[in-house]
């Protein structure tokens, strides 16, 4: 009787019917070599039962590392969602920003070339005109809303974080005006009304038509005379006389005439008083402008975040 080889794989097909009756004629007892067979793995079948838990480990890793990398994915498609709206957000934000500075930069060019140093008051400060001032203004928004275009378009770190600064510097410094003037009202008081009446001696020079034009319109809308009171321009004149903008019915030389024709309300006081009327909208237009810039610090901040992170997660 011939054995069987111990080197054949353990999973053996079932014998066939010939095979089967063969077997049990040669074990003489109906089945002793079949259930020998399965009950007896040679080798190899030892070696590929051991060698099952160690291949299902790498599939376990390989599954845990998809599962992983899918993930990172999603996370990094999350990130990249978000930059994307927050982006385009700041660009639109930007985009009026720089906008409203080209109007105020226009503004002012066009009061410039037309009304001359308009609106300046102070002699102290004689380049403190409106004009300069919308122009200086306006130049700087459009610098700040520009950076701030370029650097959300392009998704660029370093200029997000330029006009983070910039704006921030820019609050920063309205708070700190807004703080002291409040805390030195009286003082600011004085020294305002001291300063107006030393420009009133430039009223009517040569070179100095935006502060002629300057008095002229707010003695005539205003319906005022003067800083303190009327008796402010007989020091300018050397003479009992004011300009023809303070006359209660204007003509020509009638700053002439009896002080019962002039306007007697102080300049000075009618503008304070009328400020106070529209306190409530004077408080709108800051918190507005406030809420604004914080808002562009916000957006510019966020994003700046955002670069950083998909640079680090998703590089």
């Amino acid at each position: 009787m011939r054995r069987s080889s111990t080197d054949e794989s353990a999973y053996r097909r079932s014998p066939s019917p010939e095979r089967k009756g063969s077997g049990t004629a040669r074990g003489g007892g109906g089945g002793g070599a079949f259930f020998g067979l399965h009950a007896s793995p040679g080798p190899k079948a030892a070696q590929a039962r051991y060698a099952s838990p160690k291949g299902s480990k790498y599939v376990v890793f390989y599954l845990d590392l998809s599962f992983i990398f899918l993930l990172e994915l999603k996370r990094c498609g999350m990130a990249r969602g978000c930059l994307q709206g927050v982006k385009y957000l700041m660009f639109a934000f930007n985009l009026l920003f720089w906008l409203g500075g080209c109007g105020v930069l226009g503004v002012g060019i066009w009061l410039a070339a037309t009304q001359g140093n308009f609106a300046t008051l102070s002699s102290s400060f004689p380049s403190l005109s409106a004009a300069n001032l919308l122009i200086a203004t306006g130049t700087f928004v459009m610098a700040i809303g520009f950076v701030g275009c370029i650097g959300a378009i392009k998704e660029n770190k370093c200029l997000l974080l330029t006009f983070f600064v910039m704006l921030l510097l820019v609050f920063l410094l309205e708070v700190t005006i807004a703080v002291l003037f409040l805390a030195y009202t009286d003082q600011i008081d004085r020294y305002a009304q001291q300063d107006l009446k030393k420009g009133l001696h430039l009223y009517g020079t040569q070179g100095n038509v935006g502060l002629t034009n300057a008095w002229s319109i707010i003695q005539t809308d205003f319906r005022c005379c003067g800083v303190s009171n009327y008796t402010d321009w007989f020091e300018v004149y050397n003479a009992t006389r004011v300009p023809d903008s303070c006359c209660l019915e204007f003509s020509e030389s009638c700053g002439l005439h009896a002080p019962g024709t002039w306007w007697k309300a102080p300049c000075y006081e009618t503008v304070k008083v009328w400020l106070q009327e529209n306190l409530l909208a004077v408080g709108i237009f800051g918190l507005c402008t406030a809420l604004v810039q914080i808002l562009g610090l916000t957006f510019a901040m966020t994003m700046y975040c955002q670069v950083l992170k998909a640079d680090t997660y998703c590089a």
